[in-house]
């Protein structure tokens, strides 16, 4: 969902079109390419006095069908956009892993006739992270750019998106996702035998009472993994089981919302199982959803009221004092599921480019029954607007 926070989110996007602050490439900033376009972009803004109108988004409407490979790629008029992949990774070693990579577009707010190449009317934004039991808490990394000379960018009719050397893609059914993050390296591959899953009705999810509070919804679960991380000395091959969202949006929450709480579970008899709330921020439960894919690939959508969450353990953050609900149990239509995290710190701070925090970790599901809950499947639980109520 998101996700996939956004700024899913997805993902908190609080990004204002006159206060931008993200960092821009260190290899772009130092390159003469950089040096030259900021010179003939000075001499643009001797001669030409942009005119600044607000701007109107797309709505999602209920009569849109989504077409692939279209509808892989980016859609740059709406306002909201990611690409989100997380999954569990064992090692030759059989360590489990947790992974997450997500790349966000927006559209900011305001439409400008300044010709500069500079011009902020797009901003692409990555979070990428591993979650290593070992370590005890996330190695984690972000990046944020305009899509000036190339520097970042995010395709249409395809999955292509990039920041500098971060890039995921789309070749054939297979996506290829390249991070070479801080402290440690993730190139993995990512594929598909199924059709997209669709969520809500044919791919339009509603995630608020009023008919505007809604998004264009797909996923692509049971993603088989295969390729390599690195963390300090040395390069491990992995392999493992990803789920992919690709979400966007004109208006994703209502005003009266504080945050979500979102389940991505492959389960293990070959269905999958989406499900999220829409928090308000009185902490009461807005609007709640989902969807529940059998192993034969039927699918069944979740209405408000099929989806219930409730905590069942919760986790103090020694860095910001955010309490996170990191244990959950869910219930669905005909289903009760217990959710329980790889591990407890799998925070993530984003305030460097989507100017948020929040929870986003991998998780181990129980289906619950008598006499006990069975081991059901794995997948990422996310938790955002605990820290502050998210602005999107």
């Amino acid at each position: 969902m998101k996700r996939r926070l956004f700024l899913a989110g997805i993902g908190a996007l609080a990004i204002r079109p006159a206060d931008f602050s993200f960092r821009e490439s260190p290899e772009f900033v130092n390159s003469s390419a950089c040096a030259n376009a900021q010179a003939r972009n000075s001499q643009t803004r001797e001669t030409v006095n942009p005119k600044i109108q607000e701007i109107s988004y797309p709505a999602v409407t209920p009569n849109y069908k989504l077409v692939f490979p279209r509808d892989h790629g980016a859609h740059p008029d709406f306002r909201t956009e990611w690409w989100y992949v997380t999954g569990w990774l064992r090692t030759s070693r059989g360590e489990d892993l947790g992974f997450q990579v997500t790349f966000f577009r927006t559209r900011t707010s305001y439409a400008s006739d300044n010709p500069s190449v500079f011009a902020p009317r797009q901003i692409l934004l990555a979070h990428a992270a591993l979650a290593d039991p070992k370590l005890g808490k996330l190695r984690h990394d972000q990046r944020a750019a305009r899509p000036a000379l190339a520097v970042a960018g995010a395709a249409e009719g395809t999955t292509r998106v990039w920041i500098d050397a971060w890039r995921m893609q789309l070749e054939g059914g297979t996506y290829r996702a390249t991070i070479p993050a801080r402290d440690f390296t993730l190139d993995l591959a990512f594929a598909s035998t199924r059709a997209p899953l669709l969520q809500g009705t044919n791919g339009v999810s509603r995630k608020g009472r009023a008919a505007s509070e809604a998004s264009y919804y797909y996923s692509r679960p049971a993603l088989a993994v295969s390729g390599s991380i690195a963390r300090g000395a040395g390069i491990e091959a992995v392999t493992g089981q990803a789920w992919l969202d690709h979400e966007w949006s004109s208006q994703y929450m209502a005003t009266g919302a504080a945050g979500w709480d979102w389940i991505g579970i492959n389960l293990d008899d070959g269905g999958a199982l989406m499900a999220f709330r829409m928090r308000g921020k009185d902490g009461g439960v807005l609007y709640a959803g989902g969807t529940h894919m059998r192993a034969d690939g039927r699918s069944q959508a979740l209405e408000p009221g099929d989806v219930e969450f409730t905590p069942l353990r919760q986790w103090r953050s020694p860095r910001t004092a955010t309490t996170y609900p990191v244990a959950m149990r869910v219930r669905t239509k005909d289903s009760t599921w217990r959710i329980e995290p790889l591990f407890d710190d799998q925070e993530l701070d984003s305030r460097s480019s989507t100017a948020t925090i929040y929870w986003e970790g991998a998780v181990r599901a129980f289906r619950e029954q008598a006499g006990g809950a069975a081991p059901a499947g794995k997948g990422y639980l996310e938790l955002t607007g605990y820290w502050r109520p998210m602005r999107l």
